[in-house]
């Protein structure tokens, strides 16, 4: 089975599939990592996202892998390096290069043909799985999901520079040629603003056993 979640950054995306993943015991893909794992090459070698053409071959001859829940790059655990502020500063940009998305949605596609998951990202339910059993677009205004990341305490950034880089993201993903943040036909639409995590896993919970 595949339950597809989507949402704009910050909204708390991460934290419920893998409750719900772990919950259900099913594999919890993270689809924002894989760019992040891109952005992360495109850093190291001193490239901008500006250069397309490069950072295509960069993420072309990238090998993406999970290994016992965790993100490598050629080789490499990323995993704990996938959510720094230099990261966050491109990513939108990233993965808003056509080229790169179908890299990456390939590589997802992939990942799942074997497990039972939780996918999360922009264009889960969209465009990586429309055909996914569960679809789940998650919303809250952006004052909301910046305090929450704010007061979680891994960015050295202000609430007010949090919220900027929020606000900024939410018109890249929505704007995206390919792959945009959209509520998908047929999705449960779910605003957390009021919900604490607990509430919203039991509703996405309720569906999949729904479905079942």
């Amino acid at each position: 089975m595949i339950v597809a979640i989507d949402g704009p950054a910050g909204v708390g995306k991460s934290s419920i599939a893998s409750t719900i993943a772990r919950n259900m015991n099913y594999f919890n893909l993270n689809s924002g990592n894989f760019y992040r794992a891109v952005s992360i090459l495109l850093i190291r070698k001193n490239l901008g996202f500006d250069d397309e053409s490069k950072a295509v071959e960069i993420a072309g001859n990238a090998k993406m892998e999970i290994r016992n829940t965790r993100l490598f790059l050629d080789g490499e655990d990323v995993d704990d390096l996938l959510h720094s502020d230099d990261v966050d500063r491109i990513v939108a940009q990233v993965s808003a290069i056509v080229s790169i998305r179908h890299i990456v949605n390939d590589t997802l596609r992939e990942v799942s043909r074997s497990l039972d998951l939780v996918a999360e990202g922009r264009d889960m339910t969209t465009v990586v799985f429309p055909q996914a059993e569960v679809r789940v677009f998650l919303d809250a205004s952006p004052e909301i999901r910046a305090e929450r990341r704010f007061k979680q305490g891994v960015s050295s950034l202000t609430y007010n520079e949090i919220l900027e880089g929020i606000r900024s993201r939410d018109v890249i993903d929505r704007n995206k040629k390919e792959g945009s943040l959209i509520l998908s036909e047929g999705a449960l639409y779910l605003d957390t603003s009021a919900l604490t995590l607990e509430q919203v896993c039991e509703k996405v919970t309720d569906l999949i056993k729904e479905f079942m």
